[in-house]
């Protein structure tokens, strides 16, 4: 098989599985937007990064593990890889306890933090509360997924995600519309959909022998170790984007109220498909840097990182003018005003300007924590919503307000991009042969 194939194998059912996962965070705002209006939609919005902290522990703990699973097999390390197969899945366990416990004692806390009050308050407690009760599902859900990738299933790793959202699908029409379920009928959707995905990866790893429990105890302490030290980049990685709607949201509500976070809810719900696509290539590419990197094999691992760059630009500019043609349509997909949705359609082209930059970083990012340069991932991985952070403190109160908020993440994620091309270079340059004279 060619080395575009392999790629394309890899890649493909990971693009297509977080593609459809960019349908399935929306598809709560879409029933919930057309069942409750505008501050049902908000509700979720504000909410949503606590969902988004479970979620991505999962991401991260499961990542770190099939990172360090591949890197060993390639090495034929067979009974390392297996045992940090099993520190991973028992970290994914005593995890989900500990983020059950936490979301349920700190969810009113939480909120009032991320901007919550008076009514959105309320309906967002009613919504975390109900996700609370699942946090198992979706830490064991996101988190088997890598593992199915790096044991060679990436088209079974697509089947159990695409499961979870075509429950979510179904269980949101009926709980939401049918039964009038509101958002608590949202967030249980989104519970069960979880459990479905979880409860497939299980059977996947049963059958193929590769779930293991087994771990000496003077290997799982550094093996813990070594998952965290990776997981931390991918973990950001998927929080990134609720980082940034957490900074969005708390100075959108100063400068522009809250419709400007309606606004902002309708655009990061649509935009968010296009970054968990450019994931899902970083994701899909990840199991082939990892593996060439433990074989040794720069030439191969270096040209698999072109085709992911190549193939990223080329989803975000496919992206971007799908995206810049149904702009006029997206907030009545929501239920929102128009007023909302004219707003909508006017600041949608200036989130679109940074589309291909994020594409950069993705892959950038991606390609550090699969090769074990944790530094450089971990600086690519918080540096935007740093950035971003910086700039709309300084910008808004000079130049303009709330249409500062908005370019200030086009710029913050700009200047992302410049620094991973300029450190990968760096590493390029410092992993060069000696030239012979």
């Amino acid at each position: 098989m060619s080395d575009r194939r392999v790629f394309l194998k890899y890649v493909i059912p990971a693009v297509l599985s977080f593609a459809l996962s960019g349908v399935y965070s929306i598809v709560d705002g879409f029933f919930v937007g057309n069942s409750i209006g505008d501050m049902g939609l908000s509700a979720i919005n504000v909410a949503y990064p606590i969902v988004a902290v479970i979620q991505a522990a999962g991401t991260g703990i499961g990542m770190g593990g099939a990172v360090y699973y591949s890197i060993y097999m390639a090495e034929k390390k067979e009974k390392r890889a297996r045992e940090f197969s099993a520190c991973a899945l028992w970290m994914l366990i005593l995890g989900s306890i500990l983020l059950t416990a936490l979301t349920f004692l700190l969810t009113t806390p939480l909120l009032r933090l991320l901007g919550a009050q008076g009514e959105l308050l309320r309906l967002g407690e009613d919504y975390i509360s109900v996700i609370a009760l699942g946090a198992a599902f979706q830490v064991l859900g996101t988190g088997l997924v890598p593992f199915i990738r790096n044991h060679g299933g990436p088209f079974y790793a697509m089947i159990s995600m695409v499961a979870g959202f075509g429950s979510n699908i179904v269980l949101d029409y009926l709980l939401v519309w049918v039964w009038n379920g509101g958002i608590t009928g949202a967030a249980l959707a989104t519970v069960i959909s979880q459990g479905v995905t979880m409860l497939i990866a299980l059977i996947y790893l049963i059958r193929k022998k590769k779930l293991t429990v087994k771990i000496s105890r003077s290997g799982a302490g550094s093996a813990a170790a070594a998952i965290v030290k990776i997981g931390i980049a991918p973990f950001g990685l998927s929080m990134t984007p609720n980082i940034s709607l957490i900074i969005i949201n708390r100075f959108s509500i100063h400068y522009g109220g809250d419709e400007a976070v309606a606004v902002y809810a309708c655009i990061a719900y649509i935009i968010c498909i296009i970054y968990l696509i450019l994931q899902g290539v970083g994701d899909g590419s990840q199991p082939l840097f990892s593996r060439y990197y433990g074989e040794g094999n720069r030439e191969k691992m270096k040209k698999m990182r072109r085709y992911a760059y190549g193939f990223a630009m080329l989803l975000a500019l496919a992206g971007c003018v799908v995206m810049f043609a149904v702009r006029g349509s997206v907030g009545n997909m929501f239920g929102s005003s128009r007023e909302v949705n004219q707003e909508i359609a006017k600041i949608m082209p200036v989130f679109l300007v940074s589309v291909p930059f994020v594409a950069v970083s993705r892959i950038t990012t991606a390609y550090f924590y699969a090769t074990e340069k944790t530094g450089m991932s971990y600086v690519l991985t918080f540096m935007e919503p740093a950035l971003m952070l910086v700039l709309m403190l300084i910008l808004p109160p000079l130049l303009g307000g709330q249409i500062m908020i908005w370019w200030s993440t086009v710029f913050a994620r700009v200047l992302s991009a410049c620094l991973a091309l300029l450190m990968k270079q760096h590493e390029d340059q410092r992993n060069m042969p000696p030239q012979m004279f």
